[in-house]
């Protein structure tokens, strides 16, 4: 007999609230479907890892999180932490919903059910920092302390936008910092502003920062911003926007499955838009270890 139970995680603070006020709307299609919808509520701090623990994922069908990519990195590292193999839809209702981007997944409400009711899946590349696990995003640098300090509420009522309008204004404040990094492919030590570890294509709304990332490739798209001087962070910006700061000379590119990041000082970190864990850095990928909920015509440039 078909398991008919899913279970809902959704952060009903992410994004301008579309999912909360949609969520009887949402209840009724699945139980019209005779699916029994079962709803945990994000309204603090490690409501989800003691539903978890505890859960039966034999009663389930699959798992819904709804929110942003922090929302999906805690839904993500709880499945993984308790050896919980279910495929997972994604509802994209946070202020960045890069890892959704990749997978060209609808903004509505009504699409966004119908994938969720269908069994069209993509098989996704997880990555891990240390102890944790994040999809989409590892970065370190300018670029962290960017989205730390944005504002909770400016993000829900500008959404992307209050990023760019954040960076600008902590353009003066940009510091170098002196880096060790270790891969097979890439081994140096320099002076940097930012680094990206990329699973997806997007980060921060930049929709182009990873164009040749798959997600499912087992290879990690790695991006090193070197200090330079000032003057030359405006055109870099424009080569980031259009996908092409490949071949800025102030930055460094390669793909690998693993690789170390070392520092004598200390540096902000960020996993899926969220605070990070402190350096030294062991960062890998995960091949295929997830499976996401896709519409039915969906390549991605995803391999099945």
């Amino acid at each position: 007999m078909k398991k008919n139970k899913v279970l809902l995680f959704y952060n009903p603070n992410a994004g301008n609230g579309l999912f909360k006020n949609n969520l009887d709307t949402i209840i009724e299609k699945f139980q019209r479907k005779k699916m029994h919808i079962v709803p945990v509520r994000a309204d603090r701090k490690g409501i989800l890892h003691e539903f978890m623990r505890d859960i039966d994922s034999e009663e389930y069908r699959k798992v819904i999180v709804a929110g942003g990519d922090g929302t999906i990195n805690i839904m993500v590292n709880e499945m993984l932490l308790n050896n919980i193999d279910l495929p997972l839809a994604i509802f994209p209702s946070g202020t960045a919903n890069d890892f959704a981007y990749y997978f060209d997944l609808p903004h509505d409400i009504d699409n966004m059910v119908k994938i969720a009711l269908e069994e069209h899946y993509t098989y996704a590349d997880i990555g891990k920092v240390n102890d944790k696990y994040f999809v989409n995003v590892a970065a370190m640098g300018f670029l962290v302390d960017v989205s730390q300090k944005t504002d909770p509420d400016i993000k829900s009522t500008l959404g992307i936008i209050s990023y760019y309008l954040k960076g600008f204004a902590e353009i003066p404040n940009l510091r170098p910092i002196p880096v060790k990094i270790t891969s097979e492919e890439y081994t140096s030590e320099d002076r940097i502003y930012f680094m990206l570890v990329m699973n997806g294509r997007s980060a921060g709304g930049f929709k182009r920062i990873a164009p040749l990332a798959e997600i499912n490739d087992g290879l990690l798209d790695v991006m090193v911003f070197k200090e330079m001087p000032i003057l030359e962070l405006a055109p870099l910006l424009f080569n980031v926007m259009t996908g092409q700061h490949y071949e800025n000379k102030n930055v460094v590119f390669f793909q690998t499955s693993k690789l170390r990041i070392e520092s004598e000082q200390q540096v902000g970190t960020d996993i899926d838009g969220e605070k990070g864990t402190d350096l030294p850095l062991e960062i890998e990928v995960l091949p295929r270890k997830l499976r996401i909920n896709t519409a039915m015509n969906d390549m991605a440039g995803a391999k099945w």
